[in-house]
């Protein structure tokens, strides 16, 4: 028996067995190209692509809106979407529409030129989340990366603070825990850092205020890194007074906040900035506002710019050249084009309305199943995200939050509904909403769902 659920097993792992089975039987063609991909490593073209279940992923033959469609001819309610980068929906035909105007009528897909979308997505991402200047990227890591360099650039400071397990992308400094005994240590897994993240870093444990002071008592934090909700380790929402927390904190240390909102865009079309009216000084934005373009952008306040101008005009930072912000690709025209027409005609605020009450729709059908047979299970909600957990009540920390894994019950669910033509996120239990999903879609995973649970249960 797990001590997190009444599940024998035993019984788990026949289930998983047999899934196993029908897996790799409904999908021959899929395999036959996982067995052929003898020039990629790890047979796949990024490496995380292998966390799908079933020891191969399914390839794409196509995708439209909410609907995904494998090289077997099988076709997928998509709940995954990219792991948010297709939040817009697959193929949006507002988004792919501006793509084939700038490729095939204006041509010039990157030329290191400005184009007057820039500007549009500028402004429209001022009004959205408060913050007048942004400049772009290619992924929410360059972001990040960039805005911590900014950071550290105006305050002289060297390090930053983030949660025990966070995710900002691929960013060194974050890849770090805070153990329970209070010890500093590079993440579990994480590969050939440059420097010892525990030398660049301070940690502290979301929702717990009294951690976060201790770490800034130190006096040498630039910024404080977060998410206004953990999502990576699974949804970890913040409690009441813990965001204005972290402000006032920054404000009395003298240290900047940075609220990553990559996966909390979901909250609404201003993110989590703008439902719980945070005040940062700088924003981070990644995948979702492109439409499947790659696209990252960070925002930051006026009186940061003045003080970034200040280190430039002075000599002692160059950010137009080889100061280490930006790149050659960052901000052109395609993922512009791209970023203007999802955020005017796809990600609107009628949108989102209508994907949270999705959201809302397929975790109440969770609930039901874990009411129904008593189960320590729980699902949180983040606008138009869902995710169930094998524990409750549900985490409140990072730390909390990895020690409720359960690999096999991944594993079991996943496949279960794969098998069934429901795609989730890879990483974990975390469905997202988009535009073209629906009602119908919901039901389907909630009826799956209880079908699965039936059977674990015996």
């Amino acid at each position: 028996m797990s001590p997190v659920s009444p599940v024998s097993r035993d019984r788990l792992h026949r289930l998983i067995a047999g899934e196993r089975e029908r897996y790799a039987a409904g999908h021959p063609a899929s395999l036959a190209l996982f067995r052929q991909a003898g020039h990629l490593l790890g047979r796949v073209p990024m490496t995380w692509m292998s966390k799908w279940s079933g020891g191969f992923p399914l390839y794409l033959d196509s995708a439209a809106g909410a609907t995904v469609t494998d090289v077997d001819g099988r076709r997928y309610a998509d709940f995954a979407l990219g792991d948010t980068g297709a939040m817009a929906g697959h193929s949006a035909p507002a988004v792919t529409a501006a793509i084939r105007r700038r490729a095939e009528e204006r041509g010039g897909l990157t030329a290191m030129l400005p184009t007057e979308d820039a500007e549009w997505v500028g402004a429209e991402l001022a009004r959205r989340f408060g913050l007048p200047l942004w400049s772009f990227s290619l992924s929410a890591t360059d972001a990040n990366r960039w805005a911590i360099r900014l950071a550290r650039l105006v305050t002289g400071r060297g390090k930053i603070l983030v949660f025990s397990y966070c995710y900002h992308g691929s960013v060194d400094e974050t890849f770090v825990v805070l153990d329970d005994d209070g010890t500093v240590r590079s993440r579990p897994g994480n590969v050939g850092p440059a420097v010892d993240p525990a030398s660049t870093t301070r940690v502290a444990h979301f929702n717990h205020l009294e951690s976060v002071r201790a770490e800034l008592a130190h006096g040498d934090v630039a910024v404080i890194v977060t998410e206004p909700a953990m999502t990576n380790i699974g949804i970890v929402l913040p409690e009441p007074g813990f965001l204005a927390g972290l402000r006032r904190l920054a404000d009395e240390y003298r240290t900047l906040l940075l609220i990553d909102e990559t996966h909390t865009l979901s909250a609404g079309p201003g993110g989590m900035t703008a439902t719980e009216g945070l005040r940062p000084d700088l924003v981070v934005l990644g995948k979702a506002i492109g439409g499947g373009i790659p696209c990252g952008a960070y925002g930051i306040t006026a009186e940061l710019a003045d003080r970034i101008a200040e280190r430039v005009r002075s000599g002692a930072a160059d950010i137009e050249d080889v100061g280490g912000v930006g790149g050659t690709l960052a901000g052109n025209a395609l993922s512009t084009a791209a970023m203007r027409a999802t955020l005017s005609q796809v990600l609107t605020e009628p949108a989102f309305r209508t994907m949270a009450e999705l959201a809302g729709r397929y975790a109440a059908g969770v609930q039901a199943s874990i009411d129904r047979h008593g189960l320590p299970w729980s699902v949180s909600r983040l606008g138009a995200r869902a995710e169930y957990r094998f524990t409750s009540p549900a985490p409140r920390t990072g730390n909390l939050s990895a020690a409720a894994a359960d690999p096999d019950l991944d594993e079991y669910l996943h496949l279960y509904l794969a098998n069934r033509d429901v795609l989730l996120t890879p990483f974990h239990n975390m469905a997202l909403m988009c535009p073209a999903t629906e009602p119908a879609d919901v039901d389907r995973h909630t009826d799956l769902f209880a079908e699965a649970v039936a059977q674990l249960l015996g």
